[in-house]
């Protein structure tokens, strides 16, 4: 299985329905509507995850993501959501670089090998503004492991590294919602680096 499968489509469909997922205060919701700031590309939006945490709020989401099961799950949820060709297609035709003011990037890097993570970056950050913001989410020690389609293990030193390939100036990076230290036993603690696209 790779994330580009219905099957991983389906796994992400089940991890979505969990009840306490439904009912209980979520701090990652909290979280991404205070990083994601503005009108948002969210690039690996899988089913929507993302998307459903910006919800309500009075801008512009959009995600993109190659798994086209997953594309027309969130199609389905009601987000704005496209395969990225499509996508890509769109934004060019309406020369609308540099359109966005947020690229995030949640829970998607660590799918990739080094090289296709700075070909990932490089085909998005210019539709965000000079000066936008981009912000990258990746799990940590544990939640490295849970998932067998991860396939780097994005810990800061590599997100920092990629920032740097890539042109981004990393304003911070933190531990969410526990210190790193909690990211060898939790399996939902996150890396998240907040970077500037160059002016």
């Amino acid at each position: 299985m790779t994330s580009t499968d219905a099957e991983y489509a389906a796994r992400l469909r089940r991890l979505q329905g969990r009840w306490w997922k439904r009912w209980l205060p979520n701090p990652y919701r909290w979280h991404t509507r205070h990083v994601a700031v503005g009108d948002v590309l969210d690039v690996g939006c899988g089913i929507g995850r993302c998307l459903a945490y910006l919800e309500g709020l009075p801008h512009r989401h959009v995600g993109v993501d190659p798994n086209v099961d997953a594309v027309a799950e969130a199609r389905r949820r009601g987000f704005d959501a496209r395969v990225p060709g499509e996508l890509r297609a769109e934004l060019l035709a309406q020369q609308q670089r540099g359109q966005f003011d947020t690229l995030l990037c949640s829970h998607v890097l660590e799918h990739l090998p080094p090289a296709d993570a700075v070909e990932l970056l490089r085909t998005w950050i210019p539709f965000v503004r000079s000066g936008g913001r981009a912000v990258l989410i990746c799990p940590q020690a544990r939640g490295q492991v849970s998932d067998p389609t991860h396939v780097t293990l994005m810990d800061e030193r590599r997100l920092r590294a990629l920032c740097d390939t890539v042109g981004l100036r990393v304003d911070r990076v933190r531990s969410f919602p526990f210190p790193r230290w909690a990211g060898r036993w939790w399996v939902h603690n996150e890396t998240v680096v907040v970077a500037t696209v160059p002016v």
